[in-house]
């Protein structure tokens, strides 16, 4: 929030803790703020191979980045590509998610299909689509033989894997599905609310691109658009 407003709200909060008012910490109005910001950690997978993109709730992350823009979807477009993940405009997406997440995965494996995208799937959420009418291609898992699913990330034949395993449970399909796509930088989206952002984060940029400033400059123009705002009483 400091870095989206350009105030340093922890200086404020250690002052008021100490007995100053709001207005004598400095912070005598709610800062300016326009748009949407998105702020994305930094993740260390790659950096450690063998390592398994599962998250939790301990503290992974070794940095963050942050997009601003208009609206959301631009906004998630840009932390994303900060973080240094792409977002294909298509290709093969695929989709292997646990059972609590198949009430969602339909709606989204349509977005992705709406967008050109093609869909391959594990044999139980291929079966699920393919009962609500998406289509869909089945792949083996390791254990079923090739060609399998990581057969497809080793050949580069995936844009886009989603993958959300489920707690702490850690299935040695899933692992190998998130450890082979960190290996070939694929996009790896780990949770729904995840795989819906990027969906409409590459639709935004399939309409329009995006433009670049700096903070500082957003700074002064927030600045400058609440000093000739009029006042709520006007």
């Amino acid at each position: 929030v400091s870095k989206a407003t350009g105030v340093p709200l922890a200086k404020v909060a250690a002052r008021v803790m100490a007995g100053l008012s709001l207005e004598e910490a400095g912070l005598a109005k709610e800062p300016a703020l326009s748009g949407s910001f998105v702020k994305e950690a930094v993740l260390p997978f790659r950096k450690l191979p063998g390592s398994d993109a599962r998250l939790g709730p301990e503290m992974h992350s070794t940095g963050e980045v942050m997009g601003h823009a208009s609206d959301f979807p631009h906004a998630f477009a840009k932390a994303t590509i900060g973080a240094g993940d792409e977002l294909p405009n298509g290709g093969t997406v695929l989709i292997s998610v646990n059972d609590g997440d198949k009430r969602y995965v339909v709606d989204l494996a349509k977005r992705f299909c709406d967008l050109g995208f093609t869909l391959l799937a594990t044999r139980g959420t291929a079966a699920y689509l393919q009962r609500h009418g998406v289509a869909v291609q089945a792949i083996n898992k390791v254990a079923e033989g090739s060609p399998h699913v990581v057969d497809y990330i080793r050949e580069g034949r995936i844009a886009i894997a989603v993958n959300t395993p489920i707690g702490s449970v850690a299935h040695e399909d899933g692992i190998d599905i998130r450890r082979n796509a960190l290996r070939q930088r694929v996009l790896l989206l780990t949770t729904m609310k995840a795989a819906f952002a990027a969906v409409e984060a590459i639709t935004a940029l399939g309409t329009s691109g995006f433009a670049i400033e700096s903070l500082q400059e957003h700074y002064r123009k927030s600045t400058c658009e609440a000093a000739t705002a009029p006042s709520a009483g006007m």
